[in-house]
């Protein structure tokens, strides 16, 4: 297939040429590029059909490589492939010798960091953030990561460790769900975060106020600021990271290019550690994959029924018939790894715990 705008774009440089009003059709073109060749090699596509305009809107705003964009497991990185040059090798996705379906540093200058597993981007934005403070570098570090992957311990290990004063943005997409639907309590937490937009549109109301008023020194705007979070929090509970110290931008529509252009720009105007939290549909534009994300998350060009996962579920659930004592547990991987059919056998002796290993 030919594609107008798409065929021309091969690097960071040329996305930013385009002007505002074919972003839309670019993020189109993006969308039908992958329905049309991930099927043929196998691969992610449910969760980067859902990531388009979020990636796009990171490489119009951020300059990679000198930026450093680290995209946690590394699956939903084909937009970013897309962009920096690697389109042309898509018909060699995940075969031997081919492009990997995850960033690779080898692969190219646009993959700071190696990632084919979960929970990893923070911390390593974090070496990189640091690296660049103690250089007098001027770059941003910018780490992708999904509301799956936030519920792995590692992630909240290096958010202890960020600072205020780095040029550390962490964007934070929530599609609600890994691999399988989100499980636990934090997954919740996330949902009563995004839905508490009336705090989010008083937060942006009094911002934009306080930035009105002429003639003010730092301390008086330091002290406003202080009164303002006084009186949210008598209103209004503060939520998870900004208890931690971090601003707070969203949530934010992560499918709408032009909210996502708002939230970056600001992200960038503070020139401090922060985290922009987005919500996007997995599977978005295509809607086979919309109506069952799980079954279009990771595809294979084997369709045969019969699957080493599959025969070890089977036989597992012969055993759980005869022994009360069998239980299964998986990492966000119920259907991957077929343990989804023993919980559906047996509820009570199925725990997924998300993408939390140790």
């Amino acid at each position: 297939m030919s594609y107008k705008l798409l065929d021309n774009i091969n690097s960071p440089t040329e996305l930013k040429q385009l002007s505002e009003g074919d972003i839309n059709e670019l993020c189109s073109e993006i969308r039908d590029f992958l329905i049309d060749n991930v099927p043929k090699t196998g691969g992610h596509l449910a969760s980067n059909l859902g990531a388009v305009e979020l990636t796009v809107a990171l490489h119009r705003y951020f300059d990679s490589p000198t930026d450093k964009i680290i995209f946690d497991v590394g699956h939903q990185s084909y937009i970013h492939k897309i962009l920096t040059g690697r389109k042309h090798l898509f018909d060699r996705l995940r075969t031997p010798g081919g492009l990997s379906g995850f960033t690779v540093r080898k692969e190219s200058e646009h993959d700071p960091f190696g990632a084919g597993h979960s929970s990893t981007s923070i911390s390593a934005a974090l070496g990189f953030a640091e690296a660049n403070k103690l250089s007098g570098s001027d770059a941003y570090t910018v780490a992708v990561l999904g509301d799956g992957a936030f519920t792995g311990g590692m992630v909240h290990e290096a958010i202890n460790n960020c600072k205020q004063d780095l040029k550390l943005i962490i964007v934070l997409n929530e599609n609600r769900m890994s691999i399988s639907q989100n499980k636990g309590t934090f997954a919740s937490y996330l949902a009563r975060v995004r839905r508490s937009e009336r705090y989010l549109k008083w937060k942006q109301g009094t911002n934009t106020v306080l930035r009105k008023i002429p003639l003010l020194g730092k301390p008086t705007i330091l002290l406003l600021s202080a009164v303002k979070n006084k009186f949210k929090k008598m209103i209004y509970s503060t939520n998870y990271f900004e208890d931690l110290g971090f601003y707070y931008i969203g949530p934010v529509d992560g499918n709408n290019y032009s909210s996502l252009s708002r939230a970056i720009k600001e992200a960038k105007k503070l020139n401090k550690c922060c985290i922009i939290h987005t919500y996007t549909k997995k599977g978005k534009g295509y809607q086979p994959a919309e109506k069952s994300p799980d079954d279009f998350h990771s595809l294979r060009t084997n369709k045969k029924s019969s699957t080493f996962h599959s025969e070890v579920a089977k036989k597992l659930i012969e055993m759980a018939e005869d022994d009360n004592r069998i239980i299964s547990v998986t990492a966000a991987m119920g259907i991957g790894t077929g343990m989804s059919q023993f919980g559906e056998r047996f509820p009570d002796r199925y725990f997924d715990v998300g993408i939390a290993e140790a």
